[in-house]
């Protein structure tokens, strides 16, 4: 029997039209466009301003065009994967309420967090549903909304986020294209320097919570910089050396998009050159799980088949990884 793999046929994108500059930012909180362009990279970002909209919307935007630049019929989706940090709700999943708006009757759906790891986990788990030889169309989605849960007093994280959606389709073949290897990992070490204190289980929402502002991100700057720097160097390395990639044979790096620093690393790392990396930090800021299939959409006219692309995020948790993804159109 031939093997097997998971190769992406589109990519679909949707990022909200209000843009939410540096210089509008330093009049709402104590900053400056120099300093967030020298230790972060970010111009600006998309914020979803309309009252009503949750993550959802955007994910449905982005899986409804690529649908579309597809030619897939919506009945033809076998599952969908959204990978998301701000579910429009705790339950029913955001998943669901994408495949009932857009008529996609024939997929199952299902929730995934990670954080901003989450569209590399989701990609390996679907790669997997394809490879098995039981599904022929699976959706991956990373969605988030983060202006939901971005404290706009807080200087040291409200610069970072914004929001937006990515979407890719796989599919099988038995050419050596599509998700080839990937090192992903997990310490759960991370819980004290980022996460959101209250509104889960051990901490429900009350009227303390709220007046205490603990529905927002908190976040340990310097200590996730850290973990991150060296986590998604070493992960790189590791796939890059197990596939026999180099600078030379490398055509892309896609890095999670939440500090122009940490890509720096990553790609020195490497040893490829900026113009190999993919960014739009500058444009976006980090949406999560929405970085990197978000930055596939704005550099798919870029890519050719057989391109070798390496993939790597970090996010809270700790969760971390990089994957080896050939390019297959």
């Amino acid at each position: 029997m031939e093997k097997i793999n998971a190769v992406i046929t589109g990519v679909g994108g949707y990022v909200p039209e209000y843009i939410l500059n540096n210089e509008e930012l330093s009049r709402m909180v104590d900053t400056t466009d120099e300093w967030i362009m020298t230790r972060i990279g970010i111009k600006e970002r998309r914020i979803l301003k309309e009252e009503g909209l949750g993550t959802s919307y955007m994910a449905r935007k982005a899986v409804k065009q690529l649908l579309q630049k597809t030619n897939t019929d919506p009945q033809e989706v076998d599952c969908l994967i959204v990978t998301t940090s701000t579910p429009d709700y705790h339950f029913p999943s955001t998943a669901s309420i994408v495949v009932g708006r857009l008529g996609m009757q024939n997929a199952y759906a299902f929730d995934m967090q990670a954080a901003c790891c989450g569209f590399l986990y989701a990609m390996e788990v679907a790669s997997g549903l394809i490879q098995s030889g039981r599904y022929k169309k699976v959706v991956v989605c990373g969605a988030d909304k983060m202006s939901s849960m971005v404290d706009y007093t807080d200087r040291a994280t409200c610069p970072i986020f914004g929001d937006g959606a990515g979407a890719v389709l796989l599919e099988p073949t038995t050419e050596e294209y599509g998700w080839m290897d990937s090192h992903l990992r997990t310490d759960g070490h991370g819980l004290p320097f980022l996460h959101m204190k209250a509104g889960g289980s051990v901490c429900p929402p009350s009227h303390f919570t709220v007046a205490n502002r603990m529905h927002y991100v908190h976040q340990e700057g310097r200590t996730v910089f850290k973990f991150a720097v060296t986590n998604m160097s070493d992960s790189c390395a590791l796939i890059a050396d197990r596939n026999g990639l180099n600078k030379e044979n490398i055509a892309w790096v896609l890095p999670h998009q939440a500090n122009l620093r940490i890509i720096d690393a990553v790609a020195n790392r490497l040893e490829v050159p900026m113009e190999k990396v993919m960014l739009n930090i500058q444009r976006y800021g980090n949406t999560s799980a929405g970085t990197l299939p978000l930055a596939l959409w704005d550099y798919e006219s870029q890519l050719n088949k057989g391109d070798n692309l390496i993939l790597t995020a970090f996010g809270a948790g700790f969760t971390w990884g990089a994957a080896y993804l050939k390019w297959g159109y």
